[in-house]
């Protein structure tokens, strides 16, 4: 998990380059005044000479780590951006959607079953703004939060209920998700429940949210060696280039223009998933689906003794 990081460092780091400027332009002074006085002074020449070079040393290793800080600090305010835009969008949508239904409804008399239809549209809206909602609080939990020690929890119950709530979510058939813990029945893991929970539910959702029209996901549990479990949550999607998929994990990080996305999303998701697999121990994976398209999130975790 990324901590939130302070000025502290930057603010020390400055003042270490300009107190190291500072004395290496007196040093060369010093250094200029001992040769106008000729070799009677050599040991102190040499000794000025050797703190010069070494605090010129200091200032070039200083300016390279103000300008890593630098590149970081801008990285993170485009991703900060990004993460406004996306979240003003994933407001203002549904609002605007309410805001017509309720409209539509005072100025003139509906029909029983277009006031069925719009109450629908409406209570989706309120669902959808009730998980962006969710997924912030999740993401202000998780970097607030210290590693606890994991607790032994059941798979294939969390699993489950995460598939029916993402197609019970999305509307689709039930066999758009399938479930396969054949291979690791009744397999256990150091992990809480609620983690495990957001963790599976980000990776199934995107599986559902990014795929095609008729999406097919499929979640495998699998036992690995040395007392881990893998969960594998395969998609039918346009796929994740390889030279972007180190970045999918990153906070605020979303593919593409977000002002030109048509998918709904914060880029917390993928976040809170590395994040919360941290704590328990695990690691996270994302490769290309063979043969594609699609894409394979791999979480392997921990299992219960």
């Amino acid at each position: 998990m990324e901590p939130r990081r302070s000025l502290g460092w930057p603010i020390l780091l400055g003042v270490v380059l300009i107190g190291s400027i500072i004395a290496l332009g007196v040093g060369w002074v010093l250094v200029s005044v001992a040769a106008a006085l000729g070799s009677r002074n050599a040991a102190f020449y040499y000794a000025i000479l050797g703190v010069g070079v070494a605090l010129l040393v200091l200032v070039l290793v200083g300016v390279i780590v103000y300008l890593a800080l630098t590149v970081k600090a801008i990285a993170l305010s485009q991703r900060q951006s990004n993460f406004i835009d996306s979240v003003t969008h994933e407001l203002k949508s549904p609002l605007a959607s309410l805001k017509l239904s309720l409209q539509t409804l005072a100025r003139r008399p509906v029909a029983p079953e277009r006031q069925a239809e719009f109450h629908g549209i409406m209570l989706a809206d309120v669902e959808r703004l009730d998980a962006l909602v969710d997924h912030l609080l999740d993401a202000a939990k998780t970097l607030q939060r210290r590693r606890r020690p994991g607790e032994a929890t059941a798979l294939e119950p969390v699993l489950r209920a995460v598939c029916a709530a993402v197609v019970q979510r999305h509307g689709v058939k039930p066999d758009v998700v399938t479930l396969d813990c054949a291979a690791a029945p009744g397999a256990r893991v150091l992990a809480r429940e609620t983690d495990l929970e957001i963790v599976f539910r980000n990776l199934v959702d995107n599986a559902v949210t990014y795929s095609p029209a008729e999406p097919r996901v499929e979640v495998t549990v699998v036992p690995q060696p040395r007392g881990r479990v893998a969960v594998r949550v395969a998609d039918n999607g346009p796929g994740i280039p390889v030279g972007q998929r180190p970045r999918v994990f990153r906070r605020f990080v979303r593919l593409g223009n977000e002002l030109e996305r048509s998918t709904p999303g914060t880029g917390l998701g993928l976040y809170l998933v590395r994040s919360l697999v941290r704590q328990m121990r695990g690691t996270v994976s994302v490769a290309g689906r063979l043969p594609p398209p699609g894409t394979v999130f791999e979480v392997v975790l921990r299992a219960a003794p």
